[in-house]
């Protein structure tokens, strides 16, 4: 998927034609100013659809509510429509105040590129409004010990399954990824799809293997892998990593290598709706997995993806990492757009994010509990904060040619296009051109 490589060059673009003398640093917008309640503030978020949409635009309303001389302007995307949207103001040089970033490469390429605001004075963790966030989530947007991000809610990628689907077949949740495996088969004769997989947008797969990955690769070995000064891409983990998700694939899921043409979206239906027994989700899709007709939240439970026998890297290792949003550093209105996501991360409006419909586990200390969550949400968060480590997502932490190798690899191994080994030595080039 080129459109990640196309917009880490954008970015260094105008990291040297847009910021005060060329170096890539942030204008000094003065975030710590007494805001001035007027005008209008700009946000791009990634709320796009039922059920999220509303959490924003009610706060958008209170807000103004609160401030009559401020006009909320929201843009809301989807997961997938927000990385167009995103390299399209960019381009424009017409970012928002505010705007929403995923954690790793991709805020760290606005962080180069000059267009976040520093907030190490008004989030660095021994702040005030620092100390309402859990340090973990502070930390995932912090670069050269600058704090950048305003982590909005934590994630995390669990197998979710339907209990009446596993009573119907007699299957209890594997606890090995054999067992995964091999109850496939026995949840198919009971007339359901064992796994649900959409894969047409291509990242689908790189969740499924950068899990897989941190079982089969030491910790140490993966975080050098994913930054080209250092990468090597030799352990043997990866191939073996690479050969479970293939057989995952043709043995679990009814599509198979046909599944690139199929919509993530699609794979959500088919659990919402019950013919699917299981589906590898992301805790902010718990509470939207029951909203159809085919699953109740009593039926939904969750387990991680279960470790493969003998698998050489840590078997305790959840993929998922914080969601947040940054300050556009040249906004004449850092100040405001401070004040509003404030406002936003109160504790009353995090335990609300983290409440159904919405089911966003906020990283607000306090906010996600058993009466303000549903039980699924709080068990995922629960298991993420007691994670040692968390496995970032692998489009993401590493940089846009390498990701790219690996979109483009996860489809010819699904595809059948390409072996596991030709898949890694195609990222091992990508990483090497990317030194």
């Amino acid at each position: 998927m080129r459109p990640l490589t196309t917009f880490a060059a954008l970015l260094g673009t105008l990291a040297l034609t847009g910021c005060a003398g060329g170096s890539g640093e942030a204008p000094a917008a003065d975030v710590t100013a007494k805001p001035e309640f007027s005008g209008t503030l700009s946000i791009l978020t990634k709320f796009a659809g039922d059920p999220l949409s509303p959490y924003f635009e009610k706060l958008a309303a209170a807000y103004e509510k609160k401030h009559p001389g401020v006009k909320i302007e929201l843009i809301q995307e989807t997961d997938q429509s927000i990385k167009d949207k995103s390299k399209t103001l960019t381009a424009s040089d017409a970012l928002p105040d505010i705007y929403f970033t995923w954690t790793g490469n991709w805020a760290e390429n606005y962080v180069r590129g000059g267009r976040a605001a520093d907030l190490t004075k008004v989030i660095g963790p021994d702040t005030e409004w620092g100390k309402t966030f859990s340090k973990a989530s502070l930390s995932a947007f912090a670069y050269d010990g600058r704090y950048y991000g305003i982590p909005l809610y934590n994630n995390g990628k669990f197998m979710g399954y339907n209990k009446a689907a596993f009573t119907k077949a007699g299957v209890k949740p594997p606890t090995t990824f054999e067992e995964l495996i091999s109850s496939c088969a026995t949840l198919r004769k009971a007339g359901y799809e064992p796994i649900a997989f959409g894969n047409k947008d291509g990242w689908p797969a790189l969740h499924y293997l950068q899990q897989l990955f941190a079982y089969n690769v030491p910790s140490a070995t993966l975080r050098a892998d994913f930054h080209p000064s250092t990468a090597k891409l030799a352990d043997p983990g990866y191939v073996t990593a690479l050969k479970q998700f293939k057989t995952l694939v043709d043995t679990c899921t009814d599509t198979g290598s046909g599944t690139n043409g199929v919509l993530y979206t699609s794979a959500q239906e088919a659990f919402s709706n019950g013919k699917a027994a299981m589906y590898y989700q992301e805790i902010l899709e718990f509470d939207s997995a029951t909203a159809g007709r085919g699953i109740t939240p009593e039926d939904f439970g969750i387990f991680p993806l279960p470790v493969p026998a003998g698998a050489a890297g840590n078997p305790k290792v959840i993929e998922g990492a914080p969601e947040g949003y940054l300050v556009n550093a040249k906004s004449p209105r850092a100040a405001l757009a401070v004040d509003f996501m404030k406002f936003v991360t109160e504790q009353e409006n995090a335990k609300t994010l983290s409440s159904p419909p919405y089911g966003q586990p906020s990283t607000v200390v306090g906010a996600v509990t058993p009466e303000t969550s549903s039980k699924a949400v709080f068990e995922g968060i629960e298991l993420v904060n007691k994670a040692p480590e968390l496995a970032s997502w692998l489009d993401m932490v590493t940089v846009p040619e390498v990701a790219d190798a690996w979109l483009a690899g996860g489809e010819a191994l699904i595809s059948g296009g390409k072996k596991p080994e030709q898949v890694l030595e195609s990222v091992r080039q990508a990483s090497e051109s990317a030194k």
